[in-house]
């Protein structure tokens, strides 16, 4: 019953690892295989183990955000769901849709302390979407048909089944339909699906946008999850409005396009974050002030009269900051309305004084580092591949200097290209997330540009590519340390450097590489080899791994401290910032010209 509701839901891969309390269903994934596969054909469901438990979460997590589908993991009960953990609630931050399936002992020994038992909906239900602990096994079928539908409709994520072994082993008949009684969900579901701007309501908007002289959108991961980056586009470029993205929401907006100005935030351009400085109005499309973004909130946007706010989540409207309008529905259906609102209205505001000036900043602020340095800077490696792959790669990442490089010299020119983990920051999530964007994407390169702290988590999987004969390309930047750590101990601790120095490690990354199979393994310490073994590496057609020993000094910049403004954004040695503005200056950044 399982697997057929999972075949019936589209799924035609499963990451998992196997165990006693979920061997029946593991069975049965068998059993579906040698009666639905023709000769010579390949399995209909195909079952992917990895290495940890983990790695099947975030394999699952990489197969979803590169799909738009539902990602399925299976495990089984204690340990095997215990390891899980971390990925449920990875998937929760970043609003992923998953379904776990974790076994449990049989119901009678429930709450006995039995062999691998652990309490999953205790556990789970702090972390996921919703958790289902299956007690009538005629519910069965309904429940993981229900968890498919929780884990897509509104706001995406994690929905764990935990489902005890004798309900596994139940005979009973399979109904092909039924779902289970959640009425309050699906009436809010409802509601927002059927969710109407009203003609007031666009009329507002536009009076606030005709008030305007530099309005800004900020485009978060929620414009991703809704396949809203074809009405991004539109709105900005149907009334030419400058466009800055959060981590989450690179792609929303091709990063190549005139009117992006690539992401904001901590560690965003300085352009971008220049921008959010002068904007006089606001535009939130499924994006949710995050500390990472908003900073000091008080001072975020500051010279913003009017804010306003499109997001899925009625919660997420005014958590973090107050706005002066808000529609609670999806980011692709509320644009579009706004969208034919304006050109019924015939809406024609100038805004091409506000996007000189937003240009203006790019150029005179561009990203930068030390271009004439003999060591290699990781800058320059994630510039090259990304100049090779045209900004087409899917690419992920682990957590860290390595990921924020990644995310500022990288070009998105669609949406789902980006998979790293943005609100947990989970190191250990690049590797197995791009065995899960393969198997989503086999005809797509994907490259896991990853940290040797970070790869370090679930190196185990480096095994799970070669065993699947699987084209991932693995770029490590290696500059033997955690490097983001490192740099706020050079920033904040005096130089304290506790517990990052892995200079002592013994680690020989490329002899691990070659003994899970990597046929292409190399390591790169001269700058000018750079750039011929990228062009190896990208263009070799099976599993790849490539080691470039970088600076280990390297910083991200541009950086705004925690706690602080983005008046205070620090913008490092290489990326020129500019002279504070006071007086009319600062009112009106369009008065004069950019002092640079």
């Amino acid at each position: 019953m399982i697997i057929q509701v999972l075949a019936d839901e589209g799924v035609d891969t499963v990451f998992g690892y196997s165990g006693g309390a979920i061997l029946p269903t593991y069975d049965a994934i068998f059993r579906y295989n040698q009666s639905h596969r023709g000769e010579g054909e390949e399995d209909p469901m195909r079952l992917v183990v990895p290495a940890n438990e983990q790695g099947a979460g975030f394999m699952a997590a990489g197969y979803a955000r590169a799909s738009g589908k539902v990602g399925v993991f299976l495990v089984t009960s204690g340990p095997g769901a215990t390891n899980t953990v971390t990925p449920i609630r990875d998937c929760m931050a970043d609003s992923t849709p998953v379904v776990a399936i974790t076994g449990q002992v049989p119901t009678g020994a429930m709450g006995t302390d039995a062999f691998q038992e652990a309490p999953i909906v205790n556990i789970m239900g702090s972390c996921a979407k919703h958790v289902f602990l299956v007690t009538k096994p005629e519910q069965l079928e309904a429940t993981i048909r229900t968890a498919f539908e929780v884990a897509r409709s509104g706001r995406p994520g994690p929905v764990v089944v935990d489902v005890p072994k004798d309900m596994q082993n139940w005979v009973g008949e399979f109904l092909g339909e039924g779902l289970l009684e959640i009425r309050g969900y699906r009436q809010r579901m409802d509601s927002l699906k059927s969710a109407k701007l009203s003609e007031r309501k666009c009329r507002q908007f536009f009076e606030l946008l005709e008030h305007s002289n530099r309005p800004l959108l900020y485009v978060g991961g929620g414009a991703i999850n809704g396949n809203a980056s074809k009405e991004v586009t539109e709105f900005a470029r149907t009334f030419n409005v400058p466009v800055v993205t959060t981590l989450m929401g690179l792609g929303a907006l091709d990063t190549k396009d005139e009117l992006c100005l690539h992401m904001l935030g901590m560690h965003g351009t300085a352009y971008a974050n220049y921008a959010v400085e002068d904007c006089d109005f606001l535009i939130a499309v499924g994006s949710r002030f995050d500390d990472r973004v908003a900073g000091k909130v008080e001072e975020f946007a500051p010279l913003a009269e009017h804010v306003a706010h499109i997001d899925i989540d009625a919660a997420e409207i005014g958590k973090v900051r107050l706005v002066e309008w808000a529609h609670v529905g999806e980011a692709g259906r509320s644009l579009r309305q706004l969208i034919n609102y304006g050109k019924k209205s015939e809406f024609d505001k100038d805004f091409a004084p506000w996007v000189k000036h937003v240009q203006q900043l790019r150029r005179n602020h561009p990203m930068n580092y030390d271009r004439e340095s003999e060591l290699i800077q990781p800058h320059y490696v994630v510039e090259e591949l990304s100049r090779l792959t045209d900004g087409r790669a899917i690419v992920s990442t682990g957590v860290g200097q390595h990921q924020m490089w990644a995310a500022q010299y990288c070009d998105f020119r669609e949406p789902r290209l980006w998979l790293t983990s943005g609100s947990m920051g989970t190191m250990g999530f690049g590797l197995p997330a791009a065995i899960g964007a393969q198997f989503a994407c086999p005809d797509r390169i994907v490259v896991d540009i990853d940290g040797d702290g970070s790869i370090r988590m679930n190196l185990g999987e480096l095994e799970t590519v070669t065993n699947y004969n699987l084209p991932v390309k693995v770029l490590l930047l290696n500059n033997q340390g955690d490097g983001m750590v490192r740099q706020w101990q050079r920033l904040y601790f005096n130089e304290n450097f506790s517990g990052t120095d892995k200079t002592l490690h013994r680690k020989d990354f490329i002899k691990a590489a070659e003994s899970d199979g990597f046929e292409f393994a190399r390591r790169v310490t001269d700058k000018a080899d750079v750039a011929a073994a990228l062009k190896a590496f990208v263009e070799f057609k099976g599993p790849a791994f490539l080691e470039v020993m970088i600076d280990g000094d390297a910083s991200v910049y541009p950086m705004v401290g925690p706690g602080m403004g983005y008046k205070q954004m620090v913008t490092g040695e290489w990326i020129t910032a500019r002279e504070l503005k006071s007086g009319r200056e600062a009112m009106d950044p369009l008065t004069t010209p950019d002092l640079f």
